[in-house]
């Protein structure tokens, strides 16, 4: 029975090794990966600006320069914040990497607030309608 038991050890150490390790096929630079993050930032900010654009057309003109003032301190946020996550890598080649995953994930919930003030349901005071 013991004998059982760490054979089965040893073949559940296998495989989790072999979820950890790439295969030769799928190895990936850092300039690759920085590449893909720089697109899935771009991704989230396209889905930001089509988002915006369209909260911005159901308001009216004070609530629009409210939506503009807050988008404009949210991005000074968002690169501050991203700077600041990745100060430990700076001057390293994975540096633009974390900074563009952070600025996606930030850039995603930002995505998700904006979509939440354009499916408010009636009665939420805290829906901007004007």
């Amino acid at each position: 029975m013991a004998a059982m038991i760490r054979r089965l050890v040893a073949l559940l150490g296998s495989a989790v090794a072999m979820q950890l390790l790439p295969l030769p096929g799928h190895a990936q630079s850092q300039m690759d990966l920085n590449q893909q993050a720089g697109t899935a930032r771009q991704d989230a900010d396209r889905q930001l600006n089509a988002v915006y654009t369209k909260l911005r057309t159901r308001l009216g003109p004070e609530s629009r320069a409210r939506l503009q003032a807050a988008e404009e301190a949210w991005i000074r946020f968002r690169d501050r914040e991203c700077a600041f996550i990745g100060a430990p890598t700076d001057g390293g080649s994975i540096h633009g990497m974390i900074v563009a995953q952070c600025q996606a994930r930030l850039t995603l919930v930002r995505v998700k607030d904006l979509e939440a003030q354009l499916n408010c349901q009636e009665g939420d005071l805290s829906c901007v309608r004007e």
